[in-house]
């Protein structure tokens, strides 16, 4: 009898120890994808701020408002696996929904000082590095962490073939309409 509940605390032990893996695993990329999309709604927002062409500031406002949704969405769902506490929820929206303001203002307040110049080349150089180093680390996370979750870790996935299809082309689908807002942008 001893021997046995030994063994099975031990399976107790190795179910809780896995479970608080995945929760910190989940912990980890919700931390990682809010610093991504923080790092990227502050280059969004100071390019806005900075920009004084109308031409620019309006697909910039469309491509915000689409940027926001889906980032919102993605981000919530992470926040809700990973069981934060409501401090740490509370603090995480509120950082959300603030760093693309502050960017504006950031990137106001830089035009107003530097006289910045849309046609520079340095300065496109400068927008461009930021603005790929922000956008590649919001498709690392998408196809890494989000993404490949969802097609290749869940039951659902595994249990009929029409969702997966359907799945893949509603991926296929949300992948080239954005990349058609990205070439209007």
């Amino acid at each position: 009898m001893v021997g046995k509940k030994v063994s099975d605390m031990s399976v107790k032990v190795e179910i809780m120890g896995e479970v608080d893996l995945v929760k910190v695993k989940q912990r980890l990329v919700s931390q990682v994808l809010e610093i991504g999309i923080i790092f990227h709604s502050v280059i969004i927002g100071v390019t806005m701020g900075m920009s004084q062409n109308k031409c620019t500031i309006r697909p910039l406002v469309a491509a915000l408002a689409f940027h926001q949704i889906f980032e919102g969405m993605g981000l919530g769902g992470c926040i809700a696996q990973a069981g934060f506490t409501f401090g740490t929820v509370a603090y995480m929206c509120f950082m959300f929904a603030v760093t693309t303001p502050m960017g504006i203002v950031l990137g106001m307040i830089i035009f107003s000082i530097t006289g910045y110049d849309d046609s520079n080349p340095n300065a496109l150089i400068m927008e461009g590095l930021l603005g790929s180093l922000s956008s590649g680390v919001l498709v690392y996370m998408g196809l890494v962490d989000l993404i490949a979750v969802d097609f290749f870790h869940n039951k659902l996935m595994s249990s009929a073939p029409w969702l997966k299809k359907a799945s893949f082309l509603a991926l296929a689908l949300g992948s080239t309409s954005m990349s058609i807002l990205a070439l209007w942008a």
